[in-house]
């Protein structure tokens, strides 16, 4: 594969303890959603790769699932898989939460990527919501903890320090080829996106009911051509008949409203109207079963 000089592109990956901000800035740099967000830990459970092209480099960003003490099968393949994104990879960005003061389980994420030999981006973020002192006190932390080739603070939700985020990102990257296409976004399939788009609206919804025991995949897609119509056809599984009685709510109205705001962000992607089918399934303790976690596409899954 030839590449010029002046090129560069490479593999960097963001690394942290849940809702540290890693898919949000993801989508910031994208312009776009790509990635779903929400407040729950454990939000992100795919570890998949958004690419930014531009003239004179390709960045290549690998999201991760945090980093976090597991407490089922589930926690600690989503441990597994955001340590494994660390091979081979060019640069590694460790964001920190400015909100919330540094501890010992950030501690353990960096001494994770201690031994990598990629570059190390320390990423203070969320500084929208703190003062200018506090974001002093996060960096002064952080900076004690390891030796940084490069130090950011950035807002996902302003817009402040992302430019700079990429940009930085790309000077520490090697000379290299273009690894995909200009006008690859993401390698996840449609599938996997509409499946986590659905489960973030019912991570928004009930994240105090039913947040960890939810698992969504889509069954069966259908293209109707002349009408411009996708249907979708997708489960919804969790872990006791209570929680399917929470999903579905009274009259169905639960569920009918996940499916309402789910199909905006759906026809918004795929750039058609949206035929959503969205049916409730138990299956007991799916978060210990190691075979149904990757049948969702979970952790090592994919």
């Amino acid at each position: 594969m030839e590449f010029s000089e002046d090129f560069r592109s490479g593999f960097v990956t963001l690394i942290g303890r849940p809702n540290a901000g890693k898919s949000t800035l993801i989508n910031a740099i994208m312009g776009k959603k790509v990635a779903i967000t929400s407040d729950t830990a454990q939000t992100t459970r795919h570890r998949f790769r958004a690419v930014v092209t531009r003239d004179d480099y390709q960045l290549v960003l690998v999201d991760t699932p945090g980093l976090h003490k597991p407490h089922d099968v589930l926690g600690e393949e989503l441990n597994e898989s955001a340590i494994q994104a660390l091979d081979g990879i060019d640069a590694v960005a460790f964001l920190l939460d400015a909100s919330k003061p540094a501890g010992r389980g950030d501690e353990w994420v960096v001494r994770q990527i201690s031994a990598v030999k990629a570059k190390k981006i320390l990423v203070i973020t969320k500084t929208d919501l703190v003062d200018a002192e506090t974001i002093a006190k996060q960096r002064e932390a952080a900076q004690a903890l390891a030796e940084w080739d490069a130090v950011l603070e950035v807002s996902s939700v302003t817009g402040d320090g992302v430019d700079t985020f990429m940009e930085t990102a790309a000077n520490l990257l090697p000379p290299g080829p273009q690894w995909f296409p200009s006008d690859m976004e993401t390698d996840q399939p449609t599938e996997v996106l509409i499946a986590e788009f659905i489960r973030e609206k019912i991570l928004r919804s009930f994240h105090d009911e039913v947040p960890h025991a939810i698992g969504v995949v889509v069954e069966e897609m259908e293209y109707d051509k002349r009408k411009n119509l996708e249907r979708i056809y997708a489960l919804i599984y969790v872990e006791r008949d209570s929680q399917k009685g929470i999903i579905i709510g009274k009259g169905g109205r639960a569920l009918k409203a996940i499916g309402s705001e789910a199909r905006a962000d759906l026809e918004q992607m795929l750039g058609s109207r949206v035929f959503l089918d969205l049916r409730v399934k138990v299956r007991k303790n799916w978060r210990r079963d190691l075979n149904q976690i990757r049948r969702f596409g979970y952790g090592e899954g994919m």
